[in-house]
């Protein structure tokens, strides 16, 4: 059973399991979460309970209302459509953005006259926001779904990078020269050293970009209202939009409690995923 250590405050390290760490976790996780609801909706009747709203919490949906809808929708294809069409969209344009960019951060690393020539034009490029690529990929890209992942694609890429290329350059020298006085080759140094020092860092990228590409992807969707199968399931981003100007604002809140829920399952599943591969974190 993996431990994790902990020092109180006479400086005695206190070894405690890994289970009991994250069962304590998950509690205080449910607890503010509930605490987080019941403060929403006591906000939300505030009027009827209190004689007064209160602001910006007062105009909100009752969570009540909210978990009667999301009953009510869960059983209607056109809302999993909509998951399925978003999903796609962000981790097609996600994998891509990892292909393409830790083998770019490597380079830019690892080669002073590759990164003299593309990092001026990367920097100049990277504080472009995701959104205003928008308008130039439906234009440019014969298809709203080839630009909706290209835009996906933007969010994840830049973070990738910056994150890989950050954790290349902070490799300490004297590990790659102590290789090579010991006669490594130069592939073995970057299977060895280069590679397995930048994981963590990929790991980090990835986390963030995950989460930025639901954010845009939602962005996109709203803007450009691209669907395949019409209404619902043209993604979560349009559904948000259609009920705002519908005015069915519970149904909003489904849409955003829908985005958190598939960023964490995603954010999650990196992590996890990053964790095999970096099992020698677990220990610090």
């Amino acid at each position: 059973m993996l431990a994790r250590k902990r020092v109180n405050m006479a400086g005695n390290v206190i070894f405690f399991s890994s289970n009991a760490w994250r069962k304590n976790n998950i509690i205080r996780a449910a607890i503010s979460i509930s605490f987080f609801i019941l403060f929403i909706e006591i906000s939300a009747r505030s009027l009827l309970l209190f004689g007064f709203k209160i602001p910006f919490f007062g105009d909100l949906p009752k969570p009540s209302d909210v978990v009667k809808v999301f009953t009510q929708v869960i059983f209607e294809p056109g809302y999993w459509y909509s998951w399925i069409a978003s999903t796609w969209r962000v981790l097609g344009g996600f994998l891509i953005a990892l292909l393409l960019g830790v083998p770019l951060a490597l380079c830019l690393a690892l080669n002073k006259v590759f990164r003299g020539i593309f990092f001026p034009v990367f920097e100049f490029i990277r504080p472009i926001p995701p959104l205003a690529w928008v308008p130039a990929a439906i234009i440019f890209w014969p298809t709203q779904e080839l630009a909706i992942m290209f835009i996906t694609f933007l969010g994840a890429f830049f973070t990738i990078v910056i994150n890989t290329f950050g954790g290349a350059l902070s490799i300490d020298l004297r590990f790659l020269q102590a290789a090579r006085s010991l006669g490594a080759t130069k592939l073995d140094i970057f299977r060895r050293i280069v590679l397995p020092a930048c994981i963590p860092s990929i790991v980090v990228g990835a986390t963030i970009g995950i989460g930025i590409t639901w954010e845009v992807v939602v962005a996109a969707e709203m803007i450009s209202g691209a669907s395949k199968v019409g209404g619902n399931g043209a993604g979560l981003g349009h559904l948000i939009w259609s009920n705002y100007l519908g005015g069915n604002y519970e149904m909003i809140v489904v849409g955003m409690v829908s985005i958190g829920v598939a960023g964490y399952i995603c954010s999650t599943a990196i992590r996890y995923t990053g964790s095999r591969f970096t099992s020698w974190e677990a220990s610090k």
